[in-house]
């Protein structure tokens, strides 16, 4: 099996270890107005074709990409052993990634007649997509919105727990909730994927007439970017997640003016969309932070 690289910008180390994550600015959402950065964990969109047929896109590290193009080839009963992989060549595109895999006759013929479908899997939403169109859409812009005040965020990890009934008797549970502008919990949706989770209440807040630029959603799961895709699409104005972006959904955010709040667990909550300016804040995260 041999593997090229496409230098279409710059991929020289596509089959190493990824890169040093990148750091990203955060204001602090306390009285300080603190400043800060973080190194956030990479993110791309991989699509796999095998034999010129597109199979799926996966949201991988942008590193070690053949020993994930063999892995999968394998572990997805694509092939049955590596000698049926010829060869794997890879091009960069913007946020994306491509494989093109030559494998065995045999192999693309069962293929062929047997396609997995990938779409039903819980855990990514994205994975099962064939096309980096989809999986990278062209989305609109939303209307800027004030971050929430941080005092809404007061005690919210616990408010959040005693939310989630059914994970409290069996665990293994992500959970979406809708908070009002005035800090109440007013809905809370559980299921074992996060994507799911978000969708459900999507159409629980759609079914009460909710605003979805008023007060804020959030997601107990890691903050994917398919739930960026999907708070941008229901016109949430903020998405608060208990554990951090990544780089690419930072990106996404800041592109789309979808307020991003990660809220950690000992420290203050952390505002990684709207990016913080070289005035240090905008005029609306003056209003916000000043009217605690």
């Amino acid at each position: 099996m041999t593997c090229t690289i496409t230098p279409l910008t710059q991929l020289s180390e596509a089959n190493f270890a990824a890169h040093k994550p990148d750091r990203y600015q955060y204001v602090e959402m306390n009285t300080g107005h603190t400043q800060g950065s973080k190194a956030l964990a990479s993110e791309t969109a991989l699509s796999i074709s095998f034999n010129g047929i597109s199979y799926a896109v996966m949201m991988v590290t942008p590193g070690n990409i053949e020993d994930f193009v063999t892995g999968f080839s394998l572990s997805s009963g694509v092939v049955h052993s590596a000698r049926e992989i010829h060869d794997v060549q890879l091009s960069v595109g913007q946020d994306s990634l491509h494989a093109t895999v030559e494998i065995a006759n045999r192999a693309f013929w069962a293929l062929k007649s047997q396609r997995r479908q990938l779409a039903g899997t819980s855990g990514c939403g994205i994975c099962g997509v064939e096309a980096l169109e989809q999986a990278l859409p062209s989305l609109e812009v939303l209307p800027e919105v004030a971050p929430p005040k941080p005092a809404l965020f007061a005690g919210l990890r616990e408010r959040i727990q005693q939310a989630q009934v059914l994970a409290q008797h069996s665990g293994a549970l992500h959970a979406a909730l809708y908070v009002t502008d005035v800090g109440e919990l007013a809905l809370c949706r559980e299921d074992i994927g996060r994507h799911n989770a978000l969708d459900k209440l999507i159409g629980a807040m759609v079914r009460a007439n909710v605003n979805p630029e008023q007060g804020f959603v959030v997601m107990t799961s890691r903050c994917s970017l398919e739930l960026i895709h999907k708070a941008v699409r229901a016109r949430i104005a903020t998405l608060v997640t208990l554990s951090a972006p990544t780089s690419l959904t930072v990106q996404w955010a800041r592109r789309h003016h979808l307020n991003l709040v990660h809220l950690p667990k000992n420290s203050a909550p952390r505002l990684y969309s709207p990016a913080p300016t070289q005035h240090h804040q905008t005029r609306k995260q003056h209003c916000y932070l000043n009217d605690q």
